[in-house]
């Protein structure tokens, strides 16, 4: 049995199935001649064992694989004692996971096969996955029909979460699998977990939810693990083989360069047989095989004399500077998204993960003020692999990644000496190792600190001056048919920390279940000082008529009943805005220094006079609507699609008076001011419990205002993403 020839020819090469007895129970992927990556709840799975068992698997036990589109018998294997990642509850210790907890961390295992891998067998090609890009996951057996296609929707490290398309149903056997980008030709994530939308859900209800386990995870969970594959490389090739040949002098050089290069990266060296062009091919085909080749290139030979004319003598046997000059920019050519060496970006992750003062984005809007489009990113890591990408500029010659750390370590420097002063000393290895002037970096810096703010402490950010933003607890709700019970996830977005996936909960549940939770992720994942944190419900524009903002958890004897709506402020947004919805609210935007309000009311329930009257209005940033209940979700969908920031509403009244009570509400309001006044409204009318006509009461706000911007190039289903 082999693979056709065909757009996923790399992954059928790859793809493996774990088996227990004649059954399929998870999938795995080929990532070195003898080496399978899978989950480690798989094999446990095929061991017969608790999934979230911990125990590293005993010598003797054998796990049976096979690689259906390559051949059909069964390869026993065992599993990499040291490579043995099982499931953990949290980033550090060993703590076991709880059954139906997700997120969670490691799960991942490595087999080697007993023997051989079946001829015409090929190790997969890896790379970092892309929000643009669709990507297919293979069920366990191998079988092309049960595929599923997904596309990525935010990094919640250590996993990626992704929007599967088209209704298909994701079951446990895709676990351990390869999730695999056609178009770049690249396994981009390992299949883990799902969330899944109930039976009974509505129609138009958002897709079910598959988790990955992301490359820069597994890269940091398994350092020992190989360096994978790449798609092969061929654009500037040519230009690498000609720069190298200036570099390295005469076959020996070539020799030992390879055998070198080979050991660094975990293949097969070809001895006597190796060329320049078998030393390039080996560089391109692995995951940073060619900042690895240069870093080698650079040690290769003791150093020669100085140039008293060259301020920046290399070592090694170059005929001059321009050689390696040319040289750098011939790798950068080949692989324009890798700069550093494995250990060097392991090493800056490891940094990183202790920086707690740099927002990503600012940096982003920092280091590459001209750039049309900048990346979505998810935490300084995933901004660092976005820079890294990036060449210089003409007259900067600090390139942007560079850039980057030497503003992280500036920001980091007012919370003390570490990082910073680590960050520094990676910078100066760096940079020496690249070719990067010494003083250029010091010039940098300097003017890097120069152009900083004279800062004075203040509440939540000690030493910058700078108050802490709220935090934000986004709950992404999905409604069952008749609208009273949900399955959900709640997520969190603390200042200047990653968006990160706090609690899922599968079986329905009611309102006050949904409450409850909120106000466990409020007590156990959110920080409220200075400022409380803000409550995010996202919801299908067929359900903004729920009145989340009303519920309440039952009463108990700690603290009384806990009602978000009255002690936190309360929005609702929706997960279906289009692209087309996406222009409009970069329009109104744009006019909200000069916006008006407007007031849809009974006249405009008809859906081409509404969407009518919001096209004469674009530059209306808060609509009213004011009008009977039962036409509220059609003019919610015309304001929605329209791109209009903020909805205001009164889920029960209408008529002029409540259009002007809530006009008068808004009128000189700062936009960003609006929910913390509906909050004190609800309070308001709660606080005074013989009024049963205050506006207050049911009183309603949905809210993508501009600090709640989208994605770049927001994909057709805006949907739950760091803001």
């Amino acid at each position: 049995m082999s693979a056709g020839a065909g757009p996923d020819t790399p992954l059928q090469l790859s793809f493996a199935s774990v088996r227990h007895g004649d059954r399929a129970v998870g999938a795995g992927v080929l990532v070195a001649e003898r080496l399978v990556l899978t989950c480690a709840h798989v094999v446990n799975s095929a061991l017969g064992r608790s999934r979230f068992t911990q125990d590293t698997p005993a010598p003797g036990d054998t796990v049976t694989l096979r690689l259906p589109h390559v051949a059909g018998r069964d390869l026993p294997a065992r599993v990499v004692r040291e490579m043995w990642v099982p499931p953990r509850a949290t980033g550090a210790g060993s703590r076991p996971v709880e059954p139906g907890q997700v997120p969670y961390h490691g799960d991942l295992a490595v087999l080697e096969l007993t023997g051989a891998a079946p001829e015409g067998a090929e190790p997969a090609p890896f790379l970092q996955h892309s929000y643009a890009n669709e990507t297919i996951a293979l069920w366990a057996s191998g079988n092309p029909l049960p595929t599923v296609r997904a596309v990525p929707r935010v990094s919640a490290p250590p996993w990626i979460a992704l929007d599967v398309l088209g209704g298909a149903q994701v079951t446990e056997g895709f676990s351990g699998g390869p999730l695999w980008d056609r178009e770049r030709q690249a396994v981009v994530g390992l299949v883990a977990a799902v969330h899944r939308a109930p039976e009974t859900a509505a129609a138009g209800t958002p897709p079910t939810t598959m988790y990955a386990i992301s490359v820069p995870a597994i890269e940091a969970e398994l350092p020992t693990l190989p360096p994978s594959a790449v798609p092969t490389a061929r654009r500037g090739v040519q230009q690498l083989l000609t720069a190298l040949e200036r570099v390295l002098k005469g076959r020996a050089a070539v020799l030992a360069c390879e055998e070198q290069l080979a050991a660094r990266l975990g293949r097969t060296s070809a001895g006597p047989a190796a060329d320049l062009e078998r030393l390039v091919g080996l560089a391109v085909s692995v995951r940073r095989g060619i900042p690895e080749l240069l870093d080698l290139v650079r040690d290769h030979e003791p150093p020669a004399a100085a140039d008293p004319y060259d301020p920046h003598p290399r070592p090694g046997l170059y005929g001059a500077r321009e050689d390696w000059e040319r040289l750098r920019r011939a790798a950068r050519t080949v692989r324009p998204g890798e700069y550093l060496t494995t250990r060097q970006r392991r090493d800056l992750s490891g940094l990183l993960a202790h920086c707690r003062r740099t927002d990503p984005r600012t940096l982003l809007e920092r280091v590459l003020p001209h750039a049309p489009e900048l990346p979505a990113v998810t935490g300084l890591a995933d901004a660092m692999d976005a820079l890294e990408g990036f060449s210089s500029t003409a007259g900067a010659p600090v390139p942007p990644l560079l850039q980057g750390v030497v503003r992280i370590s500036a920001e980091e420097r007012t919370a003390g000496a570490y990082p910073a002063e680590d960050l520094d000393a990676w910078i100066e290895r760096v940079a020496a190792r690249s070719g990067v002037d010494e003083a250029a970096v010091s010039q940098f810096r300097a003017d890097v600190a120069a152009a900083a703010p004279v800062r004075t402490p203040a509440p939540g950010l000690p030493g910058t001056g700078i108050p802490a933003a709220a935090p934000r607890v986004q709950v992404e709700l999905l409604p069952t048919p008749t609208g009273r019970r949900f399955t959900y996830q709640i997520w969190t977005f603390a200042d200047r920390q990653s968006h990160r996936l706090a609690l899922v909960r599968d079986a329905e549940a009611g309102s006050e279940q949904v409450v409850d939770d909120i106000r466990r992720v409020l007590r156990t994942e959110v920080r409220e000082d200075p400022e409380t944190a803000l409550v995010e419900y996202f919801l299908p524009s067929a359900w903004l008529g729920l009145d989340v903002d009303s519920w309440e958890s039952p009463d108990s004897d700690e603290d009384g009943p806990f009602a978000p709506g009255i002690t936190r402020r309360v929005v609702v947004r929706t997960t279906e805005r289009s692209r087309e919805s996406f222009a409009g609210w970069k329009q109104r935007t744009a006019a909200l220094p000069h916006a008006k309000h407007l007031v849809l009311d009974h006249r405009h329930t008809d859906r081409m006079v509404a969407r009518a009257q919001l096209e004469v209005h674009r530059d209306a940033g808060t609509v009213i609507v004011c009008c009977e209940p039962h036409h509220h979700g059609t003019l919610l969908r015309q304001c929605v699609q329209a791109g209009v920031h903020t909805v205001l509403w009164h889920r029960a009244e209408h008529g002029a008076h409540i259009a002007q009570d809530l006009l008068a509400l808004v009128d000189g309001a700062n936009h960003s001011e609006v929910p913390e006044v509906v909050r004190l409204e609800r309070a308001k009318a709660m606080a005074d419990p013989g009024s049963a006509t205050h506006h207050g009461r049911r009183l309603s706000l949905l809210y993508d205002a501009p600090d709640h911007r989208p994605p770049q190039l927001a994909p057709d289903a805006w949907v739950l993403t760091q803001p």
